[in-house]
């Protein structure tokens, strides 16, 4: 039961984690406006790179991008949130049924290992160059919370066996 129960908090620990983050993207939209505006600028860059050609200039673009990701982030906390509690429903069932019961963190792991691998990793990193602004690179937290989801889950498909601690 215990492995079950560690399996439902760490959904509902990154399902807390996307709720903060909504509330601050919701909250103070523009310090995270400002950070994809200048992402797609590509204006901390370095000097003279051949990419340039791929900065968006357009206003409304940045507007886009982050309404995006905010609906990414809302979507894949909500689906963290009910894992969770699907999970902790199901803690005494049989462990098919637990094993069943997973399928939701599955989906909502996914989406949150898609979100830093498409958008912030891919896109915002490789694409715009991310990489090469020492004021906006969310390169790091990216790769955090990569590995976090990525780990998270390993350890959920993980299958619950009978007898199990």
């Amino acid at each position: 039961m215990t492995i079950r129960v560690s399996k439902a908090l760490l959904l509902f620990a990154l399902g807390f984690y996307y709720t903060l983050v909504v509330f601050n993207n919701t909250n103070d939209y523009n310090s995270n406006l400002t950070f994809v505006r200048h992402v797609l600028l590509m204006d901390t860059t370095y000097p003279g790179n051949h990419g340039m050609w791929r900065a968006i200039h357009a206003p409304a673009v940045p507007w886009l991008f982050f309404g995006s990701i905010v609906i990414w982030e809302i979507i894949t906390g909500t689906l963290c949130w009910w894992a969770g509690f699907r999970l902790m429903r199901n803690l005494r069932s049989s462990a098919a049924t637990f094993n069943a019961a997973k399928k939701l963190g599955v989906i909502a792991l996914t989406l949150s290992l898609l979100m830093w691998l498409t958008a912030f990793l891919t896109v915002g990193n490789e694409w715009f160059l991310m990489w090469q602004s020492k004021q906006w690179s969310g390169e790091s937290g990216a790769d955090h919370m990569f590995a976090i989801a990525g780990i998270i889950l390993l350890y959920l498909v993980t299958p619950d066996v009978e007898g199990q601690a």
